[in-house]
């Protein structure tokens, strides 16, 4: 059970004393790539289902 309690202890000290967090200002510019990033994946993978849909409703239309 020591051995636990260190454990705790030590990642306590390195999240407050090593670890460097970033700027509030950095956090809304990264937070703000990444929404960025999903919202374009979102719109290309919306946009390949609707090619796929078109190409598979063509295809079955020949049957």
């Amino acid at each position: 059970m020591a051995k636990f309690g260190s454990y705790i202890q030590e990642a306590y000290e390195e999240l407050v004393h090593k670890v460097s967090w970033p700027s509030w200002s950095a956090l809304q510019s990264t937070t703000a790539v990444v929404l960025l990033a999903l919202v374009i994946t979102t719109l290309v993978i919306f946009g390949l289902d609707a090619v796929c849909e078109a190409l598979m409703k063509f295809v079955y239309s020949l049957a």
